[in-house]
């Protein structure tokens, strides 16, 4: 099976390029909606957008108007639903053979649409990550068969253009998108949208320079404000305003030019619903002890995350996941809480203040966390690791003091470079963890605190030389 991932964009590709700064996080009945005043072009169009995954497995759509519609399918294939009123045609990946589950990870897809062209192969054509897609298709593909100059519903003034959800207000994305580009009447190539890093090779975004015709639209969430004229304005020029088809979706630093961390929706194994752009973490209903680990791990640097235990149960956990460690354990996330495997080199921070690691356990660390915010400060040079509890560093820490790890808890680490992941864990069920590396979170943040960089929004500063983890600051110092 072909899982198309080590292509995919984890941002920070290169420097001094095009940036983007924000994208739109979406989750629940987030979703955005406009309605054009006349029709367009349903013969020629094109859709170009970053997606980042946060759920996979379950069928969700990005983009669409009424049954015209770009959708993630159950097993997190793809397809382009084409509608013209009566008659449905299927654009699909092969879902067998091409899937797409890496949700650390940027995707860009590019969806051509030219009836008019008299070669029926060239009426539809689909890129993923700048390359045109020439794989298998599904059997349910009838997208070769679509005949010359038909119309769809997609550019129709009688239905609405939806972003981040299905046209009936089910399927939600959650997850997340930037640079969402719409052009009425132009049929662009994916080197519209982006081009290739000639360091990486990885591709990377552009910005778009051609016209955008009459109804089409640029959303590049560069406002803040839950409204039509903030996360939802049209910066084309053409004014086509997304209002809300469900509640819309918030802000996030998180893009294709700055990838921040989120939890890792593939490892864990069945301990947890992850939601809201892969920074909630809700237990489901099994009894006993379940872990999450982060789409990244550091094996050196000195990095700064913050947690919040919103409600529910009262035995959890919060630290560091050891690579070394968990390659040896056949169900790692699975009935083991952290800190408790002999040299496993992590730990865990409970709900009484206790530190578990090792196999053994310190008690009157600090504080019980409660609802307040836990900070983790993870110096992975000095191989120590603080814990503040609303921006107060336990055991009288001081992350700066490096060797001599003032009021640190050691992480045992192996002579071969570990990675450090980090972690969350609790026993009972319907237990929420609410996580920020930076990059968005559902926490509630009053203070905006960024690191050194001026990365990450977080309700702590950051101790001096800690980072958010994000690929800009891997790049410099991970």
């Amino acid at each position: 099976m072909e899982v198309l991932q080590r292509t995919a964009n984890r941002g920070s590709v290169s420097t001094g390029g095009y940036e983007i700064d924000n994208s739109a996080a979406f989750g629940g009945a987030n979703g955005i909606q406009f309605n054009p005043s006349s029709d367009g072009n349903q013969r020629t169009w094109t859709m170009s957008l970053w997606v980042k995954r946060s759920e996979i497995g379950v069928e969700t759509t990005i983009f669409g108007a009424q049954n015209t519609a770009m959708v993630f399918m159950d097993p997190d294939w793809f397809r382009f639903h084409l509608y013209t009123g009566s008659t449905t045609y299927y654009y699909d990946t092969d879902n067998s053979g091409t899937v797409f589950r890496d949700t650390s990870a940027w995707y860009h897809f590019v969806f051509q649409c030219d009836t008019t062209q008299a070669v029926a192969a060239n009426r539809t054509k689909l890129y993923i990550n700048g390359a045109l897609y020439t794989g298998a298709r599904g059997g349910a593909d009838t997208s070769a068969n679509i005949p010359q100059n038909t119309e769809f519903r997609l550019n129709n003034n009688a239905v609405n253009f939806q972003v981040g959800y299905f046209y009936a207000g089910n399927e939600q994305l959650d997850g997340y998108l930037a640079e969402v580009n719409f052009t009425d009447g132009v049929a662009n190539d994916a080197d519209a949208f982006g081009e290739y890093d000639d360091n990486s090779g990885i591709w990377k975004p552009k910005a778009y320079a051609g016209s955008y015709g009459t109804n089409g639209f640029y959303l590049e969430f560069k406002e803040s404000a839950a409204s039509a004229t903030g996360i939802g304005k049209d910066t084309s020029g053409n004014g086509h305003n997304f209002s809300t088809g469900g509640a819309y979706p918030a802000q996030a630093t998180d893009t294709p030019t700055n990838n921040f961390c989120t939890i890792n929706t593939i490892e864990y194994t069945g301990g947890y619903n992850i939601t809201n752009g892969g920074t909630q973490a809700e237990r489901n209903a099994n009894t006993a002890w379940y872990s999450t680990t982060s789409s990244m791990g550091v094996s050196k640097g000195k990095w700064y995350w913050e947690a919040q235990f919103a409600s529910g149960a009262t035995s959890f956990m919060a630290g560091v996941s050891i690579d070394s460690y968990i390659s040896t354990q056949a169900n790692p996330f699975d009935g083991q809480y952290l800190g408790s495997g002999s040299g496993d080199g992590g730990f865990g921070y409970n709900n009484s203040g206790t530190v578990f690691y090792n196999n053994t356990s310190t008690s009157g660390y600090g504080s019980a966390p409660s609802t307040n915010i836990i900070g983790l400060a993870i110096d992975m040079d000095n191989e120590k690791a603080y814990v503040s509890i609303n921006g107060t560093w336990q055991n009288s820490g001081d992350p700066t003091s490096g060797a001599t790890g003032t009021g640190a808890i050691d992480l045992f680490l192996d002579s071969n470079g570990d990675t450090a992941f980090f972690s969350l864990c609790a026993y009972n069920p319907n237990y929420t963890h609410k996580i920020n590396f930076g990059g968005y979170t559902t926490m509630s943040i009053s203070s905006a605190a960024s690191d050194e960089n001026g990365y990450g929004n977080f309700e702590y500063a950051p101790p001096s030389g800690y980072y958010a983890l994000c690929t800009k600051n891997l790049a410099e110092y991970g």
